[in-house]
């Protein structure tokens, strides 16, 4: 039989797919003028994301994040749902000399525990939740000075601006991660999340 996929100079280093056990420690949806979230017993979940939330929507339009398209651009929306952990917070607090960052004044809908350094999760993981839904991560959450000016007007910091513009450097790489729906159902507090990470590679030319 043809050897297909024969080995290269420089073989790939494969990491296994793992399973975690997790549990979704608090919810919040933002309502659809705001993207500041408020706690809630449970989330709707449908292939539009979470009902009534400001993120909802099966498409977006493009921002600064997507520069190779022109502002404004509508495309798919892989951003409805953002995943914190309280863990992660706690670090960007201490960094930016606050007692705390609730996860409401960033726009988050999920805190998780369970999970070590959340935010490092690869793109593909998938959450399955012990009530029947299901959402994938799509990537890190790239922390933005629009979550840091909410931070700052929260803590009553005196320089408003500057507390927008110390969050991006404070909370890089710990500001969790945005997911979109798989499976639609309905997520409540303290429910139990099977995490299936998938496998992982540095990918070399």
């Amino acid at each position: 039989m043809l050897d297909l996929f024969p080995a290269a100079e420089k073989p790939v280093e494969i990491v296994p797919a793992r399973k975690l056990v997790a549990k979704a420690a608090a919810l919040y949806v933002a309502p659809s003028d705001h993207f500041q979230t408020h706690p809630v017993g449970e989330l709707r979940l449908g292939f539009g994301g979470i009902s009534g939330d400001f993120h909802a929507g099966p498409t977006r339009r493009s921002g600064g994040r997507e520069p190779w398209y022109p502002r404004g651009t509508e495309m798919r929306n892989e951003r409805q749902i953002s995943i914190v952990a309280a863990d992660e917070l706690a670090i960007v607090a201490q960094r930016m000399d606050l007692t705390e960052i609730k996860p409401e004044w960033i726009g988050a809908n999920l805190v998780i525990e369970g999970v070590p350094n959340l935010s490092m999760l690869p793109a593909g993981t998938l959450l399955f939740f012990k009530g029947g839904a299901t959402i994938k991560v799509d990537a890190q959450n790239g922390p933005c000075r629009i979550a840091g000016r909410s931070i700052a007007e929260n803590t009553g910091m005196a320089d408003i601006e500057a507390g927008a513009l110390l969050f991006p450097k404070m909370a890089k790489r710990l500001r969790g991660v945005v997911a979109w729906v798989e499976k639609p159902g309905t997520v409540k507090a303290g429910e139990e999340i099977s995490v299936r990470v998938p496998e992982q590679w540095i990918y070399s030319a």
